[in-house]
């Protein structure tokens, strides 16, 4: 089964410190954490400046109770589907567990349930991994044809998919 501390390092190496630029839909962003998610988890007062502050602790509280348990990803048989997917719900939100809950054929609710884990662990891992990483590359790519000022954002965006690598 898959461990959240297996991607952490990966998440992290492509999240730098703090940024706030107004072409991002984020908002303003530590570590990969938007302030609209930290407020979520630390209450609609929050701020920027604590935001900023963000500690190791409220991080790994932050991937673990919103990304990787949302994905249920310890119940994910391989680690290389388990990282494309959470992934892709760090990046993207709810789109992260809809289209492949599509890819699946089963009910697209957001929520990862027993019919969601039975239909993804009944996969082959690598061509579903490819699948995915297919539909995130597709995704991107339809963000930036909706909207052009979104450009600027694809590259790191594929290079960061192509760096999410399979392996058993």
């Amino acid at each position: 089964m898959a461990k959240a501390e297996l991607l952490q390092p990966f998440i992290l190496k492509w999240e730098g410190g703090f940024a706030d630029d107004p072409l991002d839909k984020g908002g303003a962003t530590n570590k990969g954490i938007t302030i609209a998610t930290f407020r979520q988890f630390y209450g609609k007062d929050a701020t920027v400046d604590q935001l900023k502050r963000i500690t190791d602790e409220q991080w790994l509280h932050i991937f673990k109770a919103g990304y990787w348990d949302r994905w249920k990803a310890d119940r994910i048989a391989n680690q290389s589907v388990a990282n494309i997917l959470v992934d892709w719900l760090w990046a993207s939100g709810v789109h992260g567990i809809k289209i492949p809950q599509r890819i699946l054929g089963v009910a697209e609710d957001g929520i990862v349930g027993e019919k969601t884990l039975a239909a993804l662990n009944a996969q082959n891992p690598a061509e579903f991994f490819d699948k995915i990483h297919a539909e995130r590359i597709k995704f991107v790519e339809d963000i930036v044809r909706r909207n052009p000022t979104q450009a600027r954002f694809i590259k790191g965006w594929k290079n960061r998919i192509n760096d999410i690598k399979f392996t058993m």
